[in-house]
């Protein structure tokens, strides 16, 4: 049996870079710009305004959504530069992009935070973000059985919500 490493040829690889490595306290603007300047880029005004609308966010937010926000706000950045900069913003640990299915991904800011898990209705597409310290343990014990030291996890899990239990009823 022959392995291809592009077994999904439409899904575009990114390799990310060496995640830099910071303290808890740095301020984040710090962090992006260390990024920014290891891939000599600039902290252009447009970036630290899409910085600044990101940390602002609570919980999990689209990235059509923050082109909205900016743009309500009367910040001119090009959708282009906003999806760059939320590409520059994961590669650099700020970020996590989370997929709950193939139509619509979703971000959250991840540096000084915790990770959070999901219930999400494949009837009427809420997403319900939670944190549980019981399922932290339970990955921290799987993961020293195994000999492995967690870093972070993300945990899915599928269903119906009773919105979606109407949904479903009525077809």
């Amino acid at each position: 049996m022959t392995t291809d490493s592009n077994i999904i040829p439409s899904l575009h690889r990114r390799t990310p870079p060496a995640r830099l490595q910071h303290t808890p306290f740095e301020p984040v603007c710090a962090i992006f710009r260390q990024y920014l300047r290891g891939q000599k880029q600039k902290f252009t005004p447009e970036r630290a305004m899409i910085l600044d609308a990101v940390l602002r966010k609570q919980g999990l937010f689209e990235a059509e959504i923050l082109v909205d926000d900016l743009k309500k706000l009367g910040y001119r950045a090009s959708r282009a530069t906003v999806y760059r900069t939320l590409n520059h913003l994961q590669d650099a640990g700020i970020l996590k992009q989370v997929f709950f299915d193939n139509k619509q991904s979703y971000f959250e800011v991840i540096v000084g935070g915790q990770s959070n898990d999901y219930l999400i209705c494949i009837a009427s597409g809420k997403v319900i973000e939670f944190s549980s310290q019981r399922l932290k343990k339970l990955r921290d014990e799987i993961c020293a059985e195994h000999g492995f030291e967690p870093i972070g996890h993300q945990f899915h899990i599928y269903g119906l919500c009773a919105e979606g239990r109407c949904k479903n009823d009525k077809k």
